[in-house]
């Protein structure tokens, strides 16, 4: 069965400082209300580009406390600062314990694939850890051919990637060229599709909130019932669909603070939430939750 991996969402307050207990709730809630298998740490869903180094310490640290070994854990140290990338590696796999660590494709600059190809290695080099790159093309504007996944995936720690792209093809190729390299869905919308070209996992933002379909579509696809599959991704897309015209990340947080866990606020200079988004996300936890 294909591993379900929350992206996790981080709660902050008005004033961006991050509320470590409703953290260490949300972690606990991913846990044993969805009952997932994994959590992916620090990536977009956990508006870590717009972090402090010691505050994305103590997001892993806080994570691997309520966590334990009860789940597994991938860590997103990627930066643009290639030597704050490399402290959190290390701090991560060598002070935390983590085993996977991950890293966005580096972005704004046009590095050629040398350079990245370059930062990678120059990430993996110093930890005994395995890599996960993290291709987002539609926000980094990185776009790998097949070939150029394969030069990463000569260096041995590189083992796979969390693949958050439209081509379904590449998707096919890739994971019919390299059956030795972990193949994670990014794109929630399209589970049902990466599932059946065979993935090893799905890293999703919704999974906070529908962790429990997204697992019905898994179990569908490996036991051959599209029928199944069909219809859980169709209500999934009409849920993601109202989620991301309200508002993703205020809705996703919206509809856990509802669920009891209080998710605060995004961090600025994401928009804080208005009354009509509170709205529409109590109505989605009735409907959908």
């Amino acid at each position: 069965m294909a591993q379900l991996i929350t992206a996790l969402l981080v709660p902050f307050d008005e004033q961006g400082k991050l509320m470590e207990e409703s953290l260490r709730q949300v972690v606990e809630y991913n846990i044993t209300e969805n009952k997932v298998d994994g959590l992916y740490v620090g990536g977009s869903t956990g508006e870590n580009f717009m972090l402090d180094t010691t505050t994305k310490k103590n997001i892993f640290k806080i994570v691997k406390e309520v966590a334990e070994d009860r789940i597994e854990l991938i860590a997103q140290v990627g930066s643009l600062n290639i030597y704050e990338a490399k402290e959190l590696a290390a701090y991560v796999v060598n002070e935390l314990g983590y085993q996977k660590i991950s890293s966005v494709t580096p972005f704004y600059y046009k590095f050629d694939f040398e350079e990245i190809k370059n930062y990678y290695f120059e990430i993996v080099k110093d930890v005994e850890a395995e890599l996960i790159v993290y291709s987002i093309p539609a926000l980094t504007g990185v776009n790998f051919s097949e070939d150029q996944f394969g030069e990463l995936f000569e260096n041995p720690k590189i083992t796979g990637v969390k693949y958050t792209a439209g081509d379904f093809y590449l998707m096919e190729r890739l994971r019919s060229r390299f059956p030795d390299k972990l193949m994670y869905s990014g794109f929630d919308e399209m589970l049902l599709p990466a599932a059946a070209v065979g993935i090893d996992g799905a890293i999703g933002s919704t999974f906070n909130v529908n962790a429990k379909r997204a697992r019905q579509i898994l179990t569908a696809v490996e036991g051959n019932d599209l029928a199944t599959a069909r219809k859980v991704q169709a209500e999934t897309n009409d849920l993601i669909q109202k989620i991301l015209a309200n508002g993703l990340y205020n809705t996703l947080k919206l509809m856990l603070t509802e669920k009891g866990i209080d998710m605060g606020y995004c961090h600025l200079p994401m928009k804080h939430y208005t009354n009509e988004q509170v709205e529409v996300a109590q109505e989605l936890v009735k409907e959908y939750m």
